[in-house]
């Protein structure tokens, strides 16, 4: 008999302050973090989330060791109209939601459960609506 493998059993979004945290190995985050994984969740991010999170201050190192253990989600075209389709919903609009959006995006096309990890939970939760949990970091 052939074993089937499975999927994740869900997935923990960061954005670009979860992502920070994670690299600063702030406690609550890495809480999540470490059970994300211990339940077969994936952990991912999307490529726009690194344009917020890249600086000259942020240790690169951490950084890269962050990322080497989650996966940054591309923007692609099908990622883009979706993330425009969120902001005309939730009747936003312009650069201010634009990360935002696309990090609602790669969340909603994971697997779910979807639980994203944020410091803007407002905008995030109008964007996603009732489709992910969205937690306060």
């Amino acid at each position: 008999m052939s074993s089937i493998p499975h999927g994740p059993n869900g997935t923990l979004v960061l954005d670009s302050e979860g992502l920070a945290k994670a690299v600063l190995q702030d406690r609550d985050v890495t809480r999540w973090l470490v059970l994300a994984r211990a339940d077969d969740n994936r952990v991912i991010t999307s490529s726009a989330t690194l344009v917020e999170v890249i600086h000259p201050r942020i240790n690169r190192a951490a950084l890269e060791w962050q990322l080497s253990r989650l996966t940054v989600e591309p923007v692609t075209e099908r990622i883009a109209r979706e993330a425009s389709r969120l902001l005309t919903t939730a009747g936003l609009h312009g650069h201010r939601y634009a990360i935002d959006a696309m990090l609602c995006a790669t969340a909603l096309a994971a697997p779910g459960p979807v639980t994203i990890l944020t410091s803007d939970p407002d905008d995030l939760r109008m964007l996603c609506e009732d489709k992910a949990t969205v937690i306060k970091i």
